[in-house]
């Protein structure tokens, strides 16, 4: 009976040592009192210019506001994380609220997205739209139609879907709708240029291969930024603004870099922290 329950004892902690661990991968990329660990590159101003406040913290939300604006103006602002990744879980919690600014795009009514794989925010040009990247695009329900979030789109890249190259802008996901101004999670598995999935309330809602740069759909770019056809295996992480008030109340990562190498491990790793 004593060993046993020594057994079960030493099976319990290796239970918790596993979760402890997965718990210490993840890194608070918001850490819910300033943006110290962010920069901005709002179009038609320069980097770092976070014109009219646009990004801010408040009440430990990370904002995005635009009381400070006259019109929108097609000012497509992204705010980025200071460092690039390659191989990660991203987990973002937001909620629309408020009106969409005067003079935003019909397209971008409760419209954001989190932008993987972009590209150095210091190699954006002042009137760039928006950066070469892969974006998991959030929508939010308009109360009459459906509007699937954590699709994807691609300014400035392209990627594979279903064993083929995937040319069109936008490709949705097979998610539900989420209407109003309620919390939603989304996560985002990277892994180099091989596979990203989104994934909604535990459930993979899309899956493509295989990103690379090229294609359109971003504007006033340096040229010698968008070599077509490289493959995007790290980059930046950002959040958009594109005219309608979004808060994030949660923005964390873990990162699968020391994994990647050792498919067993990944998919342990992938495994506890996906449950948790």
């Amino acid at each position: 009976m004593k060993f046993k329950q020594t057994t079960l004892l030493l099976f319990l902690l290796a239970i918790l040592s596993l979760n402890a661990n997965a718990q210490k991968g993840w890194i608070n990329l918001f850490n819910g009192k300033d943006l110290k660990d962010w920069n901005v590159k709002i179009s038609k101003h320069e980097y770092k210019d976070n014109y009219a406040n646009t990004f801010r913290v408040e009440d430990g939300l990370m904002k995005v506001s635009y009381d400070g604006y006259n019109t929108f103006d097609q000012q497509y602002g992204h705010i980025f994380y200071k460092k690039p990744f390659s191989a990660y879980l991203l987990k973002v919690t937001y909620r629309f609220v408020g009106e969409q600014a005067k003079g935003g795009e019909g397209w971008a009514l409760r419209n954001s997205g989190a932008m993987l794989h972009c590209q150095n925010p210091a190699t954006m040009l002042k009137d760039q739209d928006f950066p070469i990247s892969i974006e998991g695009q959030i929508l939010g329900g308009d109360g009459q139609h459906d509007r699937h979030t954590s699709n994807v789109c691609t300014p400035g890249t392209q990627i594979d879907f279903q064993g083929k190259l995937f040319t069109q802008h936008c490709l949705d996901s097979k998610s539900k709708t989420y209407a109003g101004d309620q919390w939603v999670t989304a996560e985002f598995l990277v892994l180099g240029d091989s596979v990203i999935k989104h994934i909604i309330d535990g459930e993979v809602v899309l899956e493509y291969t295989k990103p690379q740069i090229g294609g359109g759909n971003v504007s006033n770019y340096d040229p010698k930024v968008k070599v077509d056809g490289t493959p995007l295996r790290s980059g930046y992480i950002s959040l958009q603004s594109e005219s309608h008030p979004i808060e994030f109340k949660g923005v964390k990562l873990f990162d699968l870099a020391p994994y990647v190498k050792d498919k067993s491990k990944l998919d342990n790793v992938l495994a506890r922290i996906l449950k948790g």
